[in-house]
């Protein structure tokens, strides 16, 4: 058998004294060097294929700092028990989908624990950097780096943006023998899947609310991470891990000068896509309208009369109407409210003298509205999108879908916002979407449930 040496070069792994024609997992020949290479995710299978051929393997892949002892101090409720032992049952490898507010991180920082190998955990927003940061560095021992949010620091222990990773991932793609990916349909952005590809840690974990993404590219993210090796719905857990909840949905009427400008707005766009044979049974089909677009005036003008109708049946006067009942409603209670649109973000806040955070709202600010929601001084907020995922949002009871896409992930994150237990665990929470009746906002509603 041959003497087979294995390095880290620049996102690959090197295999030199490996016979040239035995087949490799992933190994292709270099044609500018001659080097046999295989891309750093597939470095434990190539390992393990070439020592259960009986090759003598000389391993110089990973440079592995020293870590402190490492152990958790949380205690694992049942099911978060069972999702670590599956994730330690597939290799240490895979991804757990699991419901907002379930305590995915807890389950992390147990498999950091029983690692006990330098961990990088890469994160979608600096608002999750910090929170992993506070939690890495209250549950270990030992200084936790940061790549992100203006800082550039390397450690044993070290939490990363998304897009920092992506900027350093051929340089440190030695330095980790676990890898940790937050909400990890991230990763299926076809920039982001390098950091998967050019790390070689042999373990891999990948959390999130929402595996599944329309795009498919949760394929490629199972082939990099491993596949969902435990997974739970809010149902699952409703009652004694989360809140009971229920869900209502309240239908409300356009008004006469709403309807007609609606109606204009829709038939344009409808006019057309008849006309051009566009049936939208998928993404590409609406690609393909916004293709057209750019050398179509008629395609062009399908698509701003889209966005009108869009605005018009989202924004509906009457939502508003009902919205001044719910929150009188639940006078006292901590309320949520939900939108597509910024425009109607500041509108409520300055009808409802509620505080508004959007992607405008600056990081200062908008983390003083959540303290503030936090401990009581606010007791309803409204927002954006920018509190569906990537934000560590305050308990709330109540929540309120003004308007939204017909994402799955985005309703599901969205009742996750409201779905943590009370002080006494006893907390039912309420979802309401308010839906404009005879719009095409019927179907994103019935789409995204």
């Amino acid at each position: 058998m041959a003497s087979v040496t294995l390095t880290y070069e620049d996102g690959t792994v090197a295999v030199a004294g490996a016979p040239a024609d035995e087949p490799l997992p992933g190994v292709a020949t270099d044609a500018r060097s001659g080097t046999r290479r295989a891309p750093a995710h597939r470095y434990r299978e190539v390992r393990e294929t070439l020592r259960e051929r009986g090759h003598d393997v000389t391993d110089r892949v990973l440079a592995l700092p020293e870590v402190p002892r490492l152990s958790s101090h949380y205690a694992l409720r049942d099911y978060q028990r069972e999702a670590l032992d599956a994730w330690e049952g597939n290799d240490r490898r895979g991804v757990l989908e699991l419901p907002t507010g379930s305590g995915k991180t807890v389950i992390a920082l147990a498999a950091i624990a029983t690692v006990e190998s330098p961990t990088l955990v890469v994160v979608p927003t600096v608002d999750l950097l910090e929170q992993w940061h506070r939690e890495l560095s209250a549950t270990f021992d030992g200084s936790v780096g940061r790549l992100g949010g203006g800082e550039q620091t390397v450690e044993p222990l070290t939490v990363a943006t998304y897009d920092s990773a992506y900027l350093r991932a051929d340089e440190l793609g030695d330095r980790f023998g676990l890898v940790v990916f937050d909400e990890v349909h991230h990763l299926g952005g076809e920039g982001y899947r390098d950091i998967a590809r050019l790390f070689a840690a042999p373990a891999r974990l990948g959390l999130t609310a929402t595996f599944e993404r329309p795009d498919g590219a949760h394929e490629a993210v199972a082939e990099l991470v491993g596949p969902v090796v435990y997974d739970l719905d809010p149902d699952d857990l409703a009652g004694e891990h989360l809140a009971d909840y229920e869900v209502r949905r309240i239908e409300v009427e356009l008004t006469s000068e709403e309807r007609e400008r609606y109606e204009a707005a829709q038939g344009t766009f409808l006019e057309y896509v008849r006309d051009a044979g566009i049936t939208f049974r998928s993404g590409s089909d609406y690609q393909e309208l916004v293709k057209r677009s750019g050398t179509d005036p008629r395609a062009r003008e399908a698509l701003l009369a889209k966005q009108r109708a869009r605005e018009v049946m989202m924004n509906a006067d009457a939502k508003l109407t009902q919205l001044a009942r719910i929150l009188d409603r639940h006078r006292g209670e901590r309320v949520i409210v939900f939108t597509a649109h910024t425009a109607l973000v500041y509108r409520i806040s300055e009808r409802f003298l509620i505080p508004a955070i959007t992607a405008e709202t600056g990081t200062d600010e908008r983390r003083e509205v959540l303290s503030r929601f936090r401990d009581g001084t606010y007791s309803r907020v409204v927002a954006a999108n920018v509190l569906d995922e990537g934000v560590d949002v305050p308990e709330a009871s109540v929540g309120v879908i003004l308007s939204g896409s017909g994402s799955e992930r985005e309703f599901t994150q969205r009742l996750g916002r409201i779905l943590r237990p009370g002080a006494d665990g006893a907390k039912t929470a309420t979802l309401y979407e308010l839906v404009t009746s005879e719009t095409a906002e019927e179907r994103v509603a019935r789409r995204r449930r």
